[in-house]
C-alpha cells in the first residue's frame, strides 16, 4: 500500500533526525538536543506502532510470516526498551547506541521483500507453538543485545579507568557496578526467554517428527549461545569472576547469537 510505504519512509526520516539530536547530546551534553531527540523518538514509536497495526490488518496471514515483519517487530522492541530506559535511567550513551542498532535494522529491512513470506507448512500442526517461539526469541534477542551493549560500555570504561584516562565521556557514563548490574538484569530476562523459545522449537520439531532437524546449524548455534549465557550467569553468581571476564563471555555469547541471526541461508528449514 502507498500509505504504508510513505509511513515507513517517514519513520526512517524522523528516526534519523532523532539520532542526530541524540548524537549532539552525546558529543556535547546538550540538554535541549536530548529533549528534542527524546520527543522525536517517542513519535517514531507511535509511527512504528501504527505501521505495525496497518501491516497486521492488511498483510499478516496466519499461514505465512514475512522476514520484513519479523525485523519490524524487533526494531519496535528496541525503540520501546530505549524509551523506557531513558524515562527511568539517565544513560544517554546507551539510548544512543541501542537506537543506532534499531535504526540500522529498520533501514536494512528495506532490502527485505515485504511480500516474500515463509510458508509454515512444516509447522502446520504446531503453528501456534511457532508463534510463541518467535515472540519469545524476539524478546530474548532484544534483552540480550541490550545486555551486550552494557557489557561493551563496561569494558570501555574499565579500560579507560585502568589507563587513567578520565575524559568527559567517562564522567557521563554510569559506574562500573551499575553497568554490571544492568547487564546482569538483561541477561536474567533474556536467558529464560531464549531457553523457553528453544524448548518450544524443539517440542515443535519432535511433535512434527523432524528429529533430524535438531542437528541443524541454527539449532546447534542457538544452544551454543544458550550455554555461553549460562556460563556468564555462573561466573556472575557462583564463581564470582572479575567483571571484565564476565563481560567478555557475555559479548562472546551475543556474537554467537548475532552470527546465528544472519546465517539463515545455511539452515535447512529457517
Amino acid at each position: 500500500m502507498v500509505t504504508q510505504n510513505w509511513l515507513y519512509d517517514a519513520i526512517l526520516y524522523v528516526y534519523a533526525l532523532s539520532l542526530l539530536f541524540y548524537f549532539s547530546d552525546f558529543m556535547d551534553a546538550n540538554r535541549r538536543a536530548k529533549r528534542i531527540g527524546t520527543g522525536l523518538l517517542i513519535f517514531v514509536w507511535v509511527l512504528q506502532t501504527l505501521f505495525l497495526l496497518l501491516r497486521m490488518i492488511s498483510h499478516f496471514e496466519l499461514e505465512s510470516i514475512s522476514r520484513f515483519e519479523y525485523w519490524l517487530v524487533f526494531s519496535w522492541l528496541i525503540v520501546t526498551i530505549s524509551i523506557v530506559v531513558s524515562r527511568f535511567i539517565n544513560i544517554e550513551f546507551f539510548v544512543f547506541l541501542v537506537n543506532v542498532i534499531g535504526f540500522a535494522v529498520l533501514a536494512l529491512n528495506l532490502y527485505s521483500n515485504p511480500g516474500e513470506t515463509t510458508s509454515l507448512e512444516l509447522w502446520h500442526v504446531t503453528r501456534d507453538l511457532l508463534y510463541v517461539h518467535i515472540s519469545l526469541v524476539l524478546c530474548a534477542y532484544a534483552a540480550l543485545i541490550i545486555g551486550a551493549i552494557f557489557s561493551g560500555m563496561y569494558l570501555f570504561m574499565h579500560r579507560q579507568l585502568k589507563d587513567k584516562q578520565w575524559s568527559r565521556f567517562v564522567r557521563r557514563l554510569p559506574s562500573l557496578s551499575s553497568m554490571e548490574n544492568y547487564t546482569y538484569r538483561m541477561v536474567l530476562i533474556g536467558l529464560p526467554l531464549l531457553a523457553m523459545s528453544l524448548s518450544v522449537a524443539v517440542t515443535s520439531l519432535l511433535v512434527e517428527g523432524h528429529e533430524a532437524l535438531l542437528l541443524d546449524w541454527k539449532v546447534l548455534s542457538s544452544f551454543a549461545a544458550l550455554l555461553l549465557y549460562i556460563v556468564y550467569m555462573l561466573q556472575r553468581t557462583v564463581w564470582r569472576r572479575p567483571g571484565p571476564e564476565a563481560a567478555r563471555v557475555n559479548l562472546l555469547a551475543c556474537m554467537v547469537l548475532i552470527i546465528n541471526l544472519f546465517t539463515n541461508s545455511i539452515s535447512s528449514f529457517h
